[in-house]
């Protein structure tokens, strides 16, 4: 497999090491150096020093990702399989085949960076891949998952093509998530301090505290974990051509349910199903660790398990809390949630809405085409 184009952008980033059995140098992920105190890095320091002090309770936060990414043409008009047009293609096999070479490479670069990947697939939208990889520390899978987009991009412009992972880069199509499985261990990682198995759902009064914290938190958290102008045409999309948009609207959770915020597929751990594709890894992280640790600090309930397709059902539902329409919502949310401001560091915290308020303004100094096709005549 030549993987030189890739090394050679990667090792002018700095850094690389061999693989045994290869004669190549294969950069690995961002290191992780034990006591580092990063400055003005977008969030790794804060997310270490999270991890640090959270260690010294014999707690650890471990994390697996399920990015979500589309494989485009090059100038990002269309998918890049003209065939790959079914109407519910998830799991589609065929067109899965058809991008066998960039995915295949994909898969073999990550093996050879030793991540254990064991599962893609071709998800819900035309166009649209996921790949799976072990999970790990929280801080080790954000590196993981840096490096990740950079190297989905890097081998698909090496097959003429394009990836993204914009969070709704088509209006009919499913849009691109972040999924993040969560789990606390024991400083040495030997026991699941989320398992319990005389709970019905399998989880622990730890897990059900840190869950609560994630509920508590979800509507500012949003402007961390869903940080994009464009993020929430993904949360608050309207039925895709598939039929569903697998994205959340509403601060709720349930058991093995994915049109809820936060599933719980399993007995130990559960789906975190808010964030996107745009997401900073680290501040991510960080956010999720921070809103969790205070649900398990203040004891916080989750409130009651909806067992109903919130799709379909959730109007319903009259006291849960609905996410944010957009990001100048998610924004004011987050300027009155002094917790996590003040857990993710308020430097930090003032230069990222600072940024992200910029971002806000700049869009909507942007005429659209249709303001002129609604407004022109008016």
């Amino acid at each position: 497999m030549r993987l030189s184009g890739l090394i050679v952008a990667l090792v002018l980033l700095g850094g690389c090491s061999y693989v045994p059995g290869l004669r190549r140098p294969v950069p690995p992920p961002p290191p992780n150096v034990p006591g580092l105190k990063e400055k003005g890095d977008g969030g790794k320091g804060t997310l270490r020093q999270m991890m640090e002090a959270t260690a010294k309770k014999n707690m650890t936060l471990m994390a697996g990702v399920e990015p979500e990414f589309h494989l485009i043409n090059a100038d990002g008009t269309a998918v890049s399989d003209s065939r790959d047009t079914q109407e519910k293609p998830c799991y589609d096999q065929a067109a899965i085949m058809r991008r066998l070479d960039v995915i295949a490479e994909i898969c073999q670069t990550m093996i050879q960076l030793g991540w254990g990947p064991y599962q893609n697939d071709h998800e819900d939208a035309n166009g649209q891949f996921e790949i799976n990889w072990n999970f790990n520390d929280a801080l080790t899978t954000a590196d993981q998952l840096a490096f990740f987009k950079f190297m989905v991009k890097s081998i698909a412009e090496k097959h003429g093509l394009r990836a993204t992972f914009m969070p709704k880069p088509f209006v009919n199509l499913t849009g691109n998530g972040c999924h993040i499985h969560l789990s606390v261990w024991d400083r040495e990682r030997k026991q699941n301090l989320f398992h319990d198995g005389k709970d019905e759902m399998g989880l622990s009064n730890m897990a059900y505290h840190f869950l609560g914290g994630l509920i508590h938190h979800a509507d500012s958290l949003v402007a961390i974990t869903n940080p994009t102008v464009n993020s929430y045409k993904r949360i608050n999309a309207p039925r895709t051509i598939s039929g569903a948009t697998w994205s959340p609207n509403t601060v709720t959770f349930g058991g093995n349910n994915r049109t809820h915020m936060v599933r719980i597929p399993d007995a130990g751990r559960t789906e975190f199903r808010l964030p996107d594709g745009a997401a900073n890894p680290y501040l991510m992280m960080a956010g999720v660790l921070a809103s969790g640790l205070h649900g398990i600090e203040s004891k916080m309930s989750p409130g009651d398990r909806l067992d109903i397709d919130m799709y379909a059902e959730g109007h319903t539902i009259k006291n849960a809390k609905k996410l944010p329409l957009n990001l100048l919502d998610a924004l004011r949310n987050f300027e009155r949630d002094k917790y996590l401001q003040n857990a993710l560091g308020t430097e930090i915290s003032a230069a990222y809405l600072k940024l992200k308020h910029g971002e806000w303004n700049q869009y909507c100094r942007h005429l659209t085409q249709w303001e002129r096709d609604t407004t022109l005549d008016c």
